[in-house]
């Protein structure tokens, strides 16, 4: 199976008018513009972000580092450059020599937060490659989504974002797709004869899964739910907890990441779920492991796997069985939240071994890969196009270098970055899900 091609087409359609959806944010001045923004940023900074800022030294890896940058040679794009309001903000009001910089420093605008729009969302995907190469360690990507935060405070969030943070604050759906949308799908695949346990009262694994697996990526869904019976867990999913998009986290709102995490939380302590396994989503992996306890105040009682870290301990348990599908050489894209800040690469690896493919490395090693250009929502921006399909080009070249016939993917984002990506540059290479493939060959 592959990607639902009328549904993708109609997303595409969709994100091309999401900006016309939502009014433009009036009745603020610009001084209480800055006042929000600035407001944000002195929440937000704490010691090792001071740490971080006070260390720069200015040797410009990061701007390499950046697939933007890479792409263009424009040093607006150089990473570290694009905290420079935070750095300010620090440097005014919090830091050690803050009665020095005032004289000479001047305070932020809301010109200037207008234009930084560019620099924090269009041309940033938060994939973390220039803080793993930083030499110093500095944490630019952590840094760049507070400046997000303060940004989107002021007003300035792209439309296209604040039209989905909108819509799953208020309506608790993602592009129409709710419980009820959800329930829909579940059953329709249930009435062809396969097993869905929804709404369990108990389960010990709880799936989560984004509003683009009910109808474009609903092979990864069916895939999904062959996997989980396969092994043989307690599992559910539950209509009441299961987005794994957090478009508060990707548009730089607080209050709605928190709403949609501790939905999310409450809904898997409830059915006293011990693993939660996030779906093919790259940022609801992150919110989850990394940020979701800060959110709920306290150590989660379970634990949170992406799903190819799930099928690799599976396949290492000797429960995931697997037939071996007809050679074909591929290469494989870390998704950068699951890989490189998560840590997951060896299990995808171990998986396509274990379908018998022909596997090839791309040069970059894996922690470093380059990201495919539309994560942490860029790819809805459509002013971003141009610049995003530039910073595809980085990775288009990756996979070519490898001479391998197939992309795998382990990302919706991703997937639909490469769709919308091959499309754009006329590239005739087929893009595959891991959970899909891994779906479509388990042993009897």
């Amino acid at each position: 199976m592959s990607i639902n091609q009328a549904s993708f087409e109609e997303f595409r359609q969709r994100i091309k008018q999401l900006g016309q959806t939502v009014q433009p944010v009036e009745g603020l001045t610009d001084d209480e513009r800055v006042k929000r923004a600035k407001q944000v940023f002195l929440t937000r900074i704490h010691s090792a972000m001071a740490v971080d800022m006070e260390s720069c030294i200015h040797c410009g890896m990061c701007a390499e580092a950046c697939h933007f940058y890479a792409q263009t040679k424009d040093p607006k794009y150089t990473p570290i450059l694009k905290v420079d309001l935070l750095r300010r903000v620090y440097r005014r009001e919090l830091g050690p020599q803050r009665w020095l910089y005032r004289l000479f420093t001047h305070d932020i605008t809301a010109q200037e937060l207008e234009e930084w729009q560019e620099l924090v969302y269009d041309s940033c995907t938060e994939c973390g490659r220039c803080s793993m190469i930083c030499p110093m360690g500095i944490n630019v990507s952590a840094m760049i989504n507070v400046v997000r935060q303060g940004v989107a405070e002021a007003g300035f969030m792209p439309d296209e974002l604040r039209a989905v943070e909108k819509e799953q604050k208020e309506h608790g759906t993602t592009f129409g797709v709710g419980p009820e949308q959800l329930t829909a799908a579940l059953e329709k695949l249930a009435q062809s004869g396969i097993d869905i346990p929804i709404n369990k009262d108990k389960a010990d694994v709880m799936l989560l899964i984004s509003g683009y697996g009910v109808n474009i990526t609903e092979d990864a869904l069916l895939a999904t739910v062959k996997i989980m019976n396969h092994v043989g867990v307690s599992w559910t999913i539950r209509t009441d907890g299961y987005e794994c998009a957090h478009f508060g986290m990707l548009s730089g709102r607080e209050q709605t990441l928190r709403a949609s995490t501790l939905r999310v939380i409450n809904t898997a302590i409830a059915c006293g779920a011990k693993t939660v396994v996030t779906a093919e989503c790259g940022y609801g992996y992150t919110a989850l492991r990394w940020e979701g306890a800060r959110r709920y105040g306290k150590l989660l009682p379970f634990e949170v796997l992406a799903i190819s870290e799930f099928m690799g301990r599976q396949l290492k348990a000797g429960k995931l069985r697997l037939k071996k599908m007809k050679k074909k050489s591929v290469t494989f894209h870390d998704p950068c939240k699951v890989g490189r800040i998560g840590g997951v690469l060896e299990e995808p690896r171990a998986l396509l071994n274990a379908l018998g493919m022909d596997f090839r490395e791309m040069a970059d090693p894996p922690q470093t890969n380059w990201c495919c250009g539309g994560g942490s929502g860029v790819f809805l921006i459509n002013r971003a196009t141009p610049l995003r399909q530039k910073a595809f080009e980085s990775k288009r070249s990756a996979v070519v270098n490898t001479g391998a016939d197939t992309v795998v993917v382990a990302c919706d984002s991703c997937r639909m970055t490469f769709e919308i990506g091959k499309a754009n540059a006329h590239w005739d290479m087929p893009i595959e899900s891991l959970v899909v493939m891994v779906g479509e060959s388990l042993a009897d």
